[in-house]
């Protein structure tokens, strides 16, 4: 029986197909030294830079990603347990970039930088996924910040304001409310949850300690803020490259959602970014960097530390109503050493961030909380971005603040002093015990705008100062009964016109002839 020659050939052709689909390709090299989160991969000759790797260990699968590439081979850090990591180890090109899942599903969720859960729930199902280290939008994708973000927090929304798509720096010395200020931020937003002008929260924890990162989340789920906020642990315990990626995983979960308006997509498309903190971060990357034998800088630290928080924080922007307006807001926290604002990284991030509030612990032991000292602390945005009846008020409340601070030195010489001059000084002592905040109790903007007015008009100049925080409390309480009116109106316009400024003054005026401390 004769086979005739092109079906055999034919037939060879189809069994060489099918065994080429089954056989994979792909480029392998072994591990020649290991410890401390970093590895040394020799044989990986094609590996692009900042490409995942696979580390085949006897456990299972371990991910890195490529960081050095030098002549013999190819330095890599592993995120997760490299204790598993042995030399020898067989270690597989992925031709891919390291991603995070994002979206919906992450709501609510405590995770690590690649997006696993660390809060015992049910697996995360992701239908999405972004890359976690990208350019920025260029200038042309972007446009001037002009929306509030609200803090709740009466100093730092009256005078260092900050708006949707601004970077704030929060800087201070450790245990001088640093976190706090940014819970508060994050809890103030419920408010907003449901409302067009929605805003998802990413908690960054960085190097903290698990017993601080679980009191932050209880404290959330408390004031029911975990619904709208993705907290991102790598705590003090886990490895180094954990800790360096955290902040870029949190970053790349938010842009999610700033983007989500170009599509016309449902749903919040505003994101608050808080790094918490981004000194710890940067301690990691040290380490990584000399573990890698990168040479060190300044404090040795790497040279390319810089470049390190500008890519991260160059990504929080307010898009161009052509990308959907969304926007991306950094509030990154830096802590200082005793003080020493002019340090490598507190100087880094200052001349990146668009402002800083700066937290001083003399003033956080003498009592006034928040501790934002306002020499220092600026805005270089967020007047802008002011509701307009808070930027008209908030201007003499500055002035008020900085006479004071001028006049306490002459007072504390126990000089005689004239009339006007008495007069500024009780008054500024009114506004610093004005500005004083409990934690977790945010205030809506119209609040604010009262109080300050009030403050500033002079009808608390003759308060005792022990009973400043009586008198706000029973006047915010009377504009939510008789002076309803009035506050209604105040909080449809936005803005203090010349016959609304009569009706506050009249109103205020109303509640102060029957009000009597202790009541």
């Amino acid at each position: 029986m004769k086979i005739k020659t092109d079906e055999i050939t034919s037939i060879i052709k189809q069994e060489i197909q099918q065994y080429a689909a089954e056989l994979e390709v792909s480029e392998v090299g072994r591990v020649v030294e290991v410890g401390d989160g970093i590895a040394r991969i020799y044989g990986l000759s094609k590996a692009m830079a900042g490409e995942m790797l696979e580390f085949q260990t006897h456990e299972g699968a371990v991910m890195g990603q490529v960081f050095n590439l030098e002549e013999d081979t190819v330095g890599a850090v592993i995120y997760g347990d490299y204790l598993s990591v042995k030399e020898g180890d067989l270690v597989k090109a992925t031709g891919r970039l390291l991603e995070v899942p994002v979206g919906e599903a992450m709501l609510g969720r405590v995770v690590d930088p690649l997006g696993r859960p660390l809060d015992n729930g049910p697996a995360i199902q992701a239908t999405e996924f972004r890359k976690v280290d990208i350019i920025a939008p260029g200038i042309a994708e972007r446009q001037p910040v002009h929306e509030p973000m609200q803090t709740g927090i009466k100093a730092i929304d009256a005078m260092i304001p900050i708006g949707r798509g601004q970077r704030e720096l929060i800087i201070g010395d450790r245990k001088t409310g640093k976190t706090a200020v940014a819970i508060d931020t994050i809890i103030n937003q419920k408010q907003y949850w449901g409302t067009p002008d929605a805003v998802v929260c990413i908690y960054v924890a960085v190097g903290q300690k698990e017993s601080t990162v679980a009191g932050v989340v209880e404290t959330l789920r408390k004031y029911g803020a975990m619904d709208y906020t993705i907290v991102v642990n790598a705590s003090s315990s886990d490895p180094a490259p954990m800790q360096y990626i955290a902040p870029y995983s949190g970053c790349a979960m938010g842009e999610y959602f700033m983007w989500r308006g170009k599509n016309g997509g449902k749903g919040p498309k505003h994101a608050l970014c808080i790094y918490d903190d981004l000194s710890k971060q940067a301690v990691a990357y040290r380490q990584l960097s000399l573990l890698l034998r990168r040479p060190p800088g300044r404090e040795a630290y790497p040279g390319d530390v810089f470049y390190l928080h500008s890519r991260l924080l160059e990504r929080a922007t307010k898009l161009s109503d052509e990308n959907g307006a969304g926007s991306l807001t950094a509030l990154p926290v830096i802590e200082t050493q005793e003080g020493d604002v002019s340090a490598y990284i507190p100087t880094n991030v200052i001349s990146i961030t668009d402002g800083q509030i700066y937290l001083e612990p003399e003033l956080f032991f003498a009592g006034v909380r928040p501790a934002v000292n306002v020499g220092i602390s600026v805005s270089r945005v967020g007047g802008n971005a002011q509701v307009k009846a808070m930027k008209k008020i908030a201007g003499s409340l500055r002035l008020d603040l900085a006479a004071y601070r001028e006049l306490e030195a002459f007072a504390q010489l126990g000089t005689e002093l004239d009339k006007a001059t008495q007069k500024q000084l009780d008054r500024g002592a009114r506004m610093v015990e004005l500005l004083k905040q409990p934690q977790y109790v945010p205030m809506t903007v119209v609040d604010q705008v009262i109080s300050i007015f009030a403050a500033s008009k002079g009808f608390m100049d003759d308060v005792e100062i022990r009973h400043v925080a009586d008198f706000e409390k029973g006047l915010l309480n009377f504009f939510t009964t008789t002076g309803k009116a009035v506050r209604d109106e105040l909080a449809q316009k936005k803005a203090l016109d010349n016959d609304l400024e009569k009706k506050l003054v009249d109103a205020i005026g109303v509640f102060k002839a029957g009000w009597k401390p202790g009541k």
